[in-house]
């Protein structure tokens, strides 16, 4: 088993994380950033690195998520100035929608994208910054021996992740570098429905929906549901509160706990229109 911590830089400053309190939101240019402390809203969201793998075509994925400081506050920050990759080619699949701390026993949103860099990319970075809440901060991918994550099995501990399926006849993909299913079109205010096919050892298999990308809100009627046959499959609802390109992504688990361990789960993306 390998362990290693997230990486992201704050102008030089590193982060731990500790439990909610109240009181004074202090900007960030003002702040040593040791007090350890999450806040029901107003604090930042983190970029984290989590680490990479080899494909088998020889190139690698590097996997990104992040930590949003706060436990009420989902925060938006759109693709540009504030929601960026470097270098530029890299850019563009990163969320821009960042849920609050869960409520589960998981605290973060672990590696929700992956960036594919080639074979020779050497001791070169990918670094994703996000910023629009006092100073910005950045975190870099490396491919260095250190980070190497298993993917999609871990054999030490005989977990794999789930196979699924966006479509019932449609293809069945697994792992972190994740598969963007046709689009969907759907009216504002209508009720999209979203189906996921699982297929795990286990008995039992969590799903967990979010908005990826989008300029509106979306409402789903069950943010996390469990498939609880080892071959099933779960059907949701969302609505989306205004016109435009949404990106709503899947993650499946056999349980949360893994997160942890860096190892085994599947991302998916439905890409949807949203029309008046």
């Amino acid at each position: 088993m390998r362990w290693w911590c997230p990486s992201v830089t704050l102008i030089g400053a590193a982060l731990v994380f500790g439990t909610p309190i109240e009181g004074q939101v202090i900007p960030l240019e003002q702040r040593s950033f040791n007090e350890q402390v999450l806040r029901r809203s107003g604090q930042p969201v983190v970029p984290l690195y989590e680490g990479w793998y080899e494909n088998a075509d020889g190139t690698s994925d590097i996997c990104f998520g992040y930590f949003n400081l706060n436990t009420d506050e989902a925060v938006d920050i759109p693709l540009g100035p504030n929601n960026f990759i470097e270098p530029k080619e890299f850019d563009g699949m990163q969320p821009t929608h960042f849920d609050r701390v869960p409520e589960a026993n998981y605290r973060r949103h672990f590696c929700v994208f992956t960036v594919t860099v080639p074979g020779d990319f050497g001791q070169g970075r990918v670094v994703w910054t996000l910023g629009g809440r006092g100073e910005a901060l950045s975190t870099p991918g490396k491919v260095i021996p250190p980070y190497v994550l298993d993917e999609p099995d871990a054999d030490a501990r005989g977990v794999i992740a789930p196979v699924l399926k966006l479509e019932q006849d449609g293809p069945e993909f697994r792992g972190r570098s994740g598969f963007i299913a046709p689009p969907r079109t759907v009216a504002s205010g209508d009720d999209l429905e979203l189906t996921v096919w699982v297929d795990h050892p286990a008995p039992r298999s969590w799903v967990g929906w979010s908005m990826h990308q989008g300029p509106g809100e979306v409402e789903f009627s069950q943010a996390e549901i469990q498939v609880d046959q080892s071959t099933g499959s779960g059907t949701i609802t969302a609505r989306f509160s205004e016109p435009g390109e949404y990106l709503v992504r899947v993650q499946s688990i056999y349980s949360t706990t893994s997160f942890e361990y860096h190892c085994c789960w599947t991302n998916g993306y439905v890409p949807v229109t949203v029309t008046r």
